[in-house]
């Protein structure tokens, strides 16, 4: 795989030691048990797979390589690079400014540019409304294009899809900024609908088998207020999780699910069977080649392995969970709803979160609120600590995480001892 060129101080002194040792053991990465680095009075058991994948290093190198290519220039970040506050934070820092916030409200208007800006697509991609807006201003939109490859695999999909007279049924969030790229690139060529969870997709079966209305279908689907910058900026509309003119009785005779890269692999393969199922139910299993496509194809590796790595690390018996990342990194989210289903988890950003050896400040994907968890490592001996992160968390941050935490056990091993041992082990 390619060797990406990421800022030093991005890069770990600890997690890098760990994952060297384990690819150079498990090249086919079929192996996804856990790392066991035992400090003596605490254990950290670390996921096999995590931290920056290829689409986010591929991210971040083009734009600092935009950044040191374009000296005297103003440069601007559509939105965020990625989901990572400290990676966000660096990039401001050297004078990068964002057009959009993440949910697409506009920070800078489209009539302070000119042609001699330079604007960074980021890694989850952008809609063809704005690659023409930036067009017409004389502003090439591929040219610091960091759009993920995996996620124009998924467009790649859907336009062959749609070329076939398939509607594309999109699992995701439909306010995520890769999202509204997705539905955007599939709009051009076909029908297109968005659908979060199963409970949607129960909702559109019964629409696909009669049980339910067309009219009972537009309310339900019907967009909220907002997004439209990021959705589609030339027009003055609410974001529907539905393209333009579809028709009910027509749009969903022939379908093909595709996904939002970062959404939970298991949640898409069973919204797409429950999809398959109906299908069967509706023209019979003889002939559902005809309406309905197999689009497994488009599962993000780097999402998989990291929630099959996360599975495997919740084998383990641990005392709780640390998941590391940013807040609004929906893949760093799901792995916070798996490992909240086996024991307590706490998600924070950094290590800055980990206030005293009692307290720990943390996010609460549900009130989408930090707050403040007292005694939180328990008094015992040996204290056993699961972790992982996100795929836009720099390993680094990791590092500071597990430093910050052996800090509070005075008779913890040596770092590079325990190391030492585990890459011998492996």
């Amino acid at each position: 795989m390619k060797q990406f060129e990421i800022p030093g101080f991005y890069k770990s002194s600890i997690i890098s030691r760990i994952k060297n040792s384990r690819q150079l053991n498990d090249t086919r990465k079929k192996d996804f048990k856990p790392t066991t680095l035992d400090f003596g009075p605490v254990r950290f058991h670390i996921a096999r797979h995590f931290g920056f994948c290829y689409g986010v290093e591929n991210a971040i190198e083009i734009a600092y390589k935009t950044i040191e290519g374009n000296p005297g220039k103003r440069i601007f970040l559509l939105s965020e690079m990625i989901h990572n506050p400290g990676v966000n934070e660096d990039l401001l820092s050297k004078g990068v400014k964002f057009l959009m916030d993440t949910s697409g409200n506009q920070l800078i208007p489209w009539e302070e540019l000119n042609s001699d800006d330079v604007v960074i697509i980021p890694a989850f991609g952008t809609t063809l409304e704005i690659e023409k807006i930036l067009n017409k201003i004389g502003i090439d939109p591929y040219r610091y294009n960091t759009t993920c490859p995996f996620v124009e695999k998924v467009w790649n999909r859907s336009e062959a899809l749609g070329k076939r007279n398939y509607t594309i049924i999109i699992h995701g969030k439909y306010f995520h900024e890769e999202t509204r790229a997705t539905f955007s690139h599939s709009i051009e060529n076909s029908p297109a609908l968005i659908v979060r969870d199963i409970e949607e997709t129960k909702f559109l079966s019964s629409v696909i088998l009669g049980e339910k209305s067309g009219e009972e279908f537009y309310k339900f689907f019907k967009g909220k207020p907002a997004l439209s910058a990021l959705a589609r900026p030339s027009r003055d509309r609410s974001a529907d999780r539905y393209s333009d003119k579809f028709d009910v009785e027509n749009d969903l005779q022939m379908i093909g699910v595709v996904n939002q890269t970062t959404m939970l692999a298991t949640e898409t393969q069973a919204i797409a069977g429950y999809l398959k199922n109906t299908m069967i139910k509706k023209y019979g299993k003889e002939n559902i080649a005809k309406h309905f496509a197999n689009t497994q194809d488009t599962l993000c590796y780097a999402t998989y392995d990291n929630q099959e790595a996360t599975y495997a690390l919740l084998e383990v018996k641990a005392d709780f969970a640390i998941v590391v990342g940013g807040y609004n990194s929906s893949n760093t989210g799901h792995l916070v709803e798996l490992c909240e289903e086996k024991l307590p988890t706490f998600f924070i950003s950094s290590e800055e979160k980990i206030l005293s050896r009692q307290r720990i400040k943390h996010f609460d994907i549900h009130s989408k609120k930090e707050k403040i968890t007292e005694n939180f490592i328990p008094v015992k001996n040996p204290v056993d600590i699961i972790l992982t992160s996100g795929a836009s968390c720099p390993d680094a941050v990791v590092d500071q995480v597990i430093q910050k935490l052996i800090s509070f056990f005075d008779d913890a091993n040596n770092i590079n001892s325990v190391l030492k041992e585990v890459a011998n082990l492996q």
